[in-house]
């Protein structure tokens, strides 16, 4: 079992950042992490980084988010640049380790605002 803590969400001016910090309780070394976001309708995809470090990004945030990780920290952050009211939603992080036999797990969310 993996408890994922984010935290760093607020309410943001447009063309403002924010950093997402994701604390697991244990470590992610085995796991793929991932940010997600979700506004009234369906969660997608913001920007996952494998256990090896690749990284992919939603079309809709590339070259504005930027995804890493720390697995001394067993921590995963999101650096948001140039924020849009659009990227207004609850972000929640998700180590997905079905790859290597483990669970797939998710954080409890964090709002984020992007407003004037």
């Amino acid at each position: 079992q993996v408890q994922l803590v984010e935290s760093g969400g607020g309410l943001v001016q447009p063309g403002g950042s924010l950093r997402l910090s994701c604390a697991a309780s244990r470590s992610i070394v085995a796991y793929a992490m991932g940010w997600y976001r979700q506004a009234p309708g369906q969660r997608e995809l913001v920007a996952a980084v494998a256990d090896g470090g690749s990284t992919n990004y939603a079309r809709s945030v590339a070259g504005r988010f930027t995804i890493s990780r720390d697995n001394a920290k067993n921590t995963v952050y999101l650096q948001m640049n140039s924020l849009k009211p659009e990227d207004t939603a609850v972000y929640y992080c998700n180590a997905d380790g079905r790859h290597s036999g483990k669970g797939d797990y998710w954080g409890q969310g964090t709002q984020v605002t992007v407003s004037s």
